[in-house]
């Protein structure tokens, strides 16, 4: 993920990186070389993703927007909107009257959400560390569904979603949760951690950045948010195979599931993978479990 450099200030945002890291126990200079690529997504990975996240990303960002109540003449800002499903059924809500604009930093999944816009709904190409050319007070309402664990500093967002929003503005959240990985990323890190495949630092991470709902709360302080609430929504899906389950997380993660690993171990990485989680089969299917984290927060006067 790019970040962007404050010519005044080139070191600025590696301070922020480095104190969003601290805040939550981690080392920056064990994770700074973690940052997730944006390079690794393809046509096919997000036509996947458009189509099998109906079932899980959009409705729990359908929770999220009620959640929010998010009313007709709104201003509602949509960050990392992907290929863009939620983002409509937003837009269809705040009305004539209201606007939604949504941001996604993977051009490919812009393209397809393109296809949505509306009068009342504008998406663009842009990320969660480019937001210096929206005005303060641009927005009534922001949001960032299945998102927030991909951002690898989050104080610096965090501080630019507060200024964005107008006064009592309101902000929500889904988010994986730091102490309760999901099935398949348990498999996963177990797999990873084995030789060959943790001679790559990336293995040792995993591929998200979670938070604890402990270290959430603190960086809501910390950011000028008063939180409204936080629950943890549990997750329950059943995939049709191994393969089926692993294609999801590959198009979810724009293919940062296995993505650090050379072509040939990502083969077999993922066979291995594969084969654990038929420990997990019911009659139905593979049963995956997890949780993740809904919270709303207002912009603190």
């Amino acid at each position: 993920m790019s970040l962007p450099i404050d010519a005044e200030n080139p070191e600025g945002w590696l301070g922020d990186f480095c104190l969003s890291f601290a805040s939550v126990g981690m080392s920056c200079i064990e994770d700074i070389c973690l940052i997730l690529s944006l390079s690794l997504d393809t046509p096919e990975l997000a036509r996947h993703y458009e189509s099998v996240s109906v079932d899980r990303q959009f409705e729990a960002g359908k929770l999220l927007i009620e959640r929010l109540a998010v009313r007709s003449g709104e201003r509602v800002f949509d960050v990392g909107c992907g290929t863009g499903l939620l983002a409509e059924y937003v837009a269809q809500l705040v009305g004539a009257n209201g606007q939604v604009l949504a941001i996604d930093p993977l051009p490919l999944r812009i393209e397809i959400a393109k296809r949505r816009a509306a009068a009342n709904l504008t998406f663009r190409v842009g990320d969660a560390y480019a937001l210096n050319g929206y005005a303060d007070a641009s927005f009534d309402v922001v949001y960032l569904n299945a998102v927030f664990h991909w951002l690898p500093e989050k104080l610096g967002p965090l501080r630019q979603f507060r200024r964005l929003l107008v006064p009592g503005g309101r902000l929500g959240l889904t988010t994986g949760l730091g102490d309760k990985l999901g099935t398949l990323q348990e498999v996963r890190r177990r797999v990873l951690a084995r030789e060959p495949y943790s001679r790559f630092p990336e293995a040792s991470a995993g591929s998200a950045r979670r938070v604890t709902l402990a270290e959430l709360r603190s960086l809501f302080e910390q950011t000028g948010f008063a939180l409204s609430s936080l629950e943890v929504v549990p997750n329950e899906v059943i995939q049709a195979s191994p393969n089926a389950a692993i294609e999801f997380s590959q198009a979810s993660s724009f293919g940062n599931f296995l993505g650090h690993l050379p072509t040939d171990l990502r083969r077999t990485a993922r066979a291995e993978i594969a084969r654990e989680l038929e420990a997990f089969r019911v009659p139905e299917g593979i049963l995956l479990q997890g949780a993740r984290i809904l919270a709303i927060a207002q912009k603190a006067e």
